[in-house]
């Protein structure tokens, strides 16, 4: 309980933003499942942010999934605000606005995503893959050391900035890794990228995130999913009863270290996966070291 007592600290009550008053609107920069993000001038700041505003609707609708519980589901907000790590995106604010919208301020990321570059396989994946790889992964390290489960891993999740560097964005599924958030039957996430005891509604940990982590770096070298693409859950249930295709065969040329711990994180049996985010980045970084 200590984790949710530190988390739920009385903070001082922060006044409902007007959007129209505070920013001005630039452009549409994206549009995930439950909200809308715009490149904004903050009048209050002077900066150019990322402002995200929540769909009212949809977020109760996911947050109505954990109504009941002893202890209340943090908001997006309260999670993003609280990490700090050079491959996070940084989440300056985050508070209601006057149309009761949630809303977070972050940094604006001028870049593209990782799935642009996972499709696109150009000199800038194939040179850089293993340092991606390894910058993914020290983020989620670093946000599983902070008690989190983030459960939508995946590389529309995924910015590069200008120097290439990985910003690992978007928060709105995240639970905290407690036993209460772990009990089966809440099933989030992106098909394609959900572990098996996900799918399958059995209980879940930080291990469905390294399971996911591990699909987006078979992508990031063989430019394909360890399985065919499947576009519904019922699809992904009759193929991860299946093993994924070697990706020394997809990928010709792999280190052969990184493709064997590439294929470990895809265990369907959590028991059979690596434990944790740093033992599987410990074989990234030797493959790394002896690759320069």
């Amino acid at each position: 309980m200590d984790f949710f007592k530190k988390l739920f600290a009385r903070k001082p009550k922060i006044e409902r933003v007007d959007v129209a008053k505070r920013f001005e609107l630039l452009a549409r920069t994206g549009q995930g499942s439950m909200s809308k993000v715009w490149r904004a001038k903050d009048y209050m700041s002077g900066r150019v942010v990322a402002l995200k505003l929540l769909d009212i609707d949809k977020t109760k609708r996911f947050e109505a999934r954990f109504y009941g519980m002893k202890v209340r589901k943090p908001t997006e907000g309260e999670v993003a605000v609280q990490l700090k790590h050079e491959h996070i995106v940084q989440t300056f604010e985050h508070g209601i606005t006057t149309n009761n919208e949630q809303y977070l301020v972050m940094e604006f990321v001028e870049g593209v995503g990782l799935s642009y570059l996972i499709d696109l396989q150009n000199d800038v994946m194939k040179q850089n893959r293993l340092r991606f790889v390894i910058e993914l992964g020290e983020a989620i390290e670093y946000f599983h050391r902070q008690n989190w489960i983030h459960r939508d891993l995946c590389p529309r999740n995924v910015l590069l900035d200008r120097q290439w560097s990985i910003k690992l964005i978007d928060f709105g599924l995240v639970v905290p890794n407690t036993e209460l958030f772990q009990l089966p039957g809440n099933r989030t996430g992106t098909a394609n990228y959900m572990a098996p005891e996900l799918i399958k509604r059995m209980r879940t940990d930080q291990r469905i995130d390294i399971f996911s982590y591990a699909v987006m770096c078979y992508e990031m070298y063989a430019r394909r999913l360890p399985w065919d693409a499947a576009e519904t859950l019922e699809a992904v249930m009759q193929h991860i009863n299946q093993p994924p295709v070697d990706l020394q065969k997809t990928a010709k040329g792999i280190d052969p270290q990184v493709a064997e711990t590439i294929m470990r994180g895809l265990a369907v049996r959590p028991d059979e996966r690596w434990q944790t985010m740093g033992q599987m980045l410990e074989q990234f970084r030797e493959a790394y070291e002896r690759q320069a």
